[in-house]
């Protein structure tokens, strides 16, 4: 393998590791770090022995291992999977990096020049500015002395060996700078007279047994005040159980496991927490959001044994439960003239708040006192209701026949929760509502006047892929089949699809499809028959045929695929598709979605276009508009995620436009980070959250859709953090 690149290795990782997107630089370089000090080290050669002769190669190479060598080839294969497991996150899976975020480990002279000092900044960590292929980079980043001597050799080896110059790192090399003493370095093992099989062969095992880590831990945890530990529950139930689960099992999130947290240590979490990750997390630090000392706090409060919430059944349910105004009191008519088709449903995430808004006259109509930080709003068939669900589990239904708009019934169905719909099938419109928790894991389905609770469902048990019993498998997304009156929900831990058929409640019927674990968000297709549901962490798209009640393609997609409810359009070439792009990359892919008309396109993915980076939440187009738009709101790079993409359809090839939302809301300082494109309901505009701190200006900014030029700011200072809107004609009519 010489100073050749790796030819084998090339493409074998997945592309849709690359980018995984968001994290903010300087959390970046710390991750940048832990992974370039993995990969960054991998230069050094092999022990140093001088060439033997071909006769006497296959003796050096017995010596090698008795010595404690391991074989190139086989450090090479390992160190693959824990580059793609580690490093590819940041530097990408070519080993390009991220500009201005992560430094190159391909052609790299920084670790080329001296590769043991890059094991021993795995090992002991680093802070202060490097230089890296002549641009300057500086960050903090951990010890990661938890690896195995034999895991950081072999990624160093990988990564000689693939995209540098060649030579190799041995465990031996890793555990004498681990102990202090001065390794050697030497010339590339070049291992002359050996055969490809016997280059295959095992090499010498770890020295570190990566299941006796948590042996090494004696402490239940770090010391914490119950005061502490009280901020720092109440900090992760808000904001961090989303992604990562009430029992931090993960999900769109890693796992949080004290497994895996303790080894971790404080100072590794806390420069996680401070700066982001590059799969999605936030700089909560960096970002304001939380203080030196409360990042601290969190980072301890993670290698405590988490906290189970209390369960949440019938009893808690019909206690919350509060009608405002019964049905029977309600107009029998709408009390004003307003276009409620054209009503958006905006979320106010911190103020707990939900703004309605008249699209038409750009009018904030009324603020309701919601849930905290709303999910989403679904409107109900007949578009008299909106029913939102905060994170906190609180359901609001709201009448947008009165003037203004009011709360008439609400209820709690757990702790936290995502997802709420009412039923669609014809002749059972408006009948029900379904929610789905993600702590208690279980879905109410309820009365559609009311809200009274119903039934009470929960999804505890079996993965679709190893059957493992699961205790925390959380409803995701929710949709209402217009082929059957049923509901189809993820589950999102178990990666199965329930449809629940709501003919007759009291005996339920639930069919369930298997699909891939980490089910999130997704939508319909053009024609109303297909769901197309995003596995984000499975990096998979399930297509679910819901006349036919089955699975009808599980497809590979992006690093992961985060879609909202995807967008429909016809492909210039490829005919109807239905796209999504990710979190995790750069990538914008497209499904083919016609097994009619287009067959030999139908799910596959038929195009990929790339986008200004990783960190992308939604993608949106109009069934009138010939543009598609792609925000970036968790990007690390401010340029990014302050505005949009936005292509041609009709000519896709020729690349994205950006538009500078941000700049044209002009709200001063703060993160305005740019998210959820809504078109209104005749298709002309559209619609955008400048998503700022509480404390500071955010806005909607109203773009010309066919324009492409700004046309309205609403910048009204009850507007604070705007996350998503909901149109109410293009929500009930899966309009995007």
């Amino acid at each position: 393998m010489n100073s050749c690149r790796h030819p084998s290795l090339h493409g074998h990782i997945d592309p849709q590791l690359q980018c995984q997107a968001l994290f903010r630089q300087p959390a970046a370089w710390l991750l940048y770090s832990l992974v370039l000090l993995f990969c960054i080290t991998s230069s050094t050669p092999g022990l140093a022995q001088n060439s033997p002769t071909n006769d006497s190669a296959l003796q050096q190479h017995a010596a090698e291992m008795k010595s404690g060598a391991t074989d190139v080839a086989a450090l090479v294969a390992q160190g693959e999977q824990v580059y793609g497991r580690v490093c590819a996150a940041c530097h990408q899976p070519n080993g390009q990096g991220l500009s201005g975020a992560f430094p190159p480990v391909a052609d790299s002279d920084y670790l080329q020049a001296d590769p043991l000092r890059a094991v021993d900044h795995v090992l002991h960590g680093l802070s202060g500015k490097i230089e890296v292929n002549g641009k300057t980079y500086n960050a903090v980043m951990p010890p990661m002395a938890y690896l195995s001597d034999e895991d950081i050799a072999a990624v160093m080896t990988y990564v000689l060996q693939s995209w540098n110059d060649g030579g190799d790192i041995q465990p031996t090399q890793v555990a004498a700078i681990r102990d202090g003493a001065d390794a050697k370095v030497s010339e590339p093992a070049s291992h002359p007279g050996a055969e490809p099989g016997n280059l295959a062969y095992q090499g010498a095992p770890s020295g570190i047994d990566p299941d006796a880590a948590k042996d090494m831990i004696t402490s239940e945890g770090p010391p914490m005040t119950s005061d502490e530990f009280a901020f720092a529950k109440k900090t992760f139930f808000e904001r961090c159980a989303g992604c990562h689960g009430v029992l931090r099992k993960g999900a769109t999130g890693k796992p949080l496991t004290t497994d895996i947290t303790r080894e971790k240590g404080t100072a590794y979490l806390e420069s996680l927490i401070n700066y982001g990750s590059p799969a999605g997390m936030p700089n909560w630090g960096t970002s304001g959001d939380l203080t030196a000392e409360q990042v601290n706090i969190m980072a301890r409060y993670l290698q405590h044994e988490p906290p189970e919430p209390p369960e949440w059944g019938m009893a808690e349910m019909r206690d919350s439960w509060k009608i405002m105004v019964p049905p029977e009191d309600r107009p029998s008519a709408p009390q004003h003239d307003r276009n409620i088709d054209n009503f958006f449903a905006v979320t106010l995430r911190d103020a707990g708040q939900v703004a309605m808004i008249d699209g038409d006259s750009k009018e904030i109509i009324t603020l309701l006192n919601t849930g905290y930080a709303v999910h989403i709003s679904r409107p109900s068939a007949s578009t008299r209701y909106v029913f939102t669900i905060g994170r906190d589990a609180k359901i609001d239904m709201i009448d947008l026949w009165m003037d203004p708009p009011a709360i008439v019934a609400e209820i709690k169905i757990g702790l936290e929760a995502r997802s709420v719909e009412t039923s669609k099938y014809k002749g059972y419109e408006d009948q029900y509502a379904i929610a789905g928790a993600y702590w208690p894991p279980q879905y109410v389905i309820m009365d559609g006047k009311t809200l009274e609770p119903k039934q009470i469902v929960s999804t505890r048990g079996m993965t679709v892929d190893t059957q493992e019993f699961h205790p925390e498998p959380r409803v995701a997304a929710i949709v209402a089949s217009h082929e059957h009156p049923e509901f189809i929900v993820n589950v999102k831990e178990t990666g199965k699809i329930l449809l629940v058929n709501y003919e007759d409640i009291d005996n339920l019927t639930v069919t369930t499809i298997g699909a891939a674990r980490f089910l999130h968000d997704g939508g319909w297709d053009v024609t109303g028959r297909y769901f197309l549901t995003a596995a984000n962490q499975s990096d998979k798209i399930a297509v679910v045929d819901s006349r036919d009640r089955e699975l009808e393609a599980l497809i590979d997609a992006t690093k992961i695929p985060h879609p909202g409810r995807g967008a429909n359009f016809v492909d210039p070439e490829f005919g109807p598709v239905w796209v999504t792009s990710a979190l995790g990359s750069d990538e914008i892919t497209f499904i083919g979605t016609d097994p009619e008309g287009h067959p030999e396109q139908a799910w596959k993915v038929v195009r990929v276009l790339h986008g200004q980076g990783g960190g992308s939440l939604f993608v949106k187009t109009h069934h009138k508009s010939s543009n598609l738009w792609v925000d970036t709101p968790l990007h690390p790079d401010e340029s990014i995620s302050q505005s949009v993409a936005v292509y041609d359809i009709n000519n896709l090839d020729a690349g994205f436009e950006v538009l500078p939302i941000a700049e044209w809301a002009n709200l001063g300082e703060g993160a305005k980070r740019v998210v959820h494109p809504e078109y209104n309901q005749a298709g002309d505009e559209v619609w955008f959250s400048v998503w700022n701190g509480k404390d500071q200006r955010s806005a909607i900014v109203i773009v010309d859709d066919k324009t492409r030029k700004l046309k309205h700011v609403i910048d009204d200072p009850r507007i604070v953090t705007p996350t998503g809107k909901f149109n109410v004609y293009n929500t009930v009519h899966d309009v995007y």
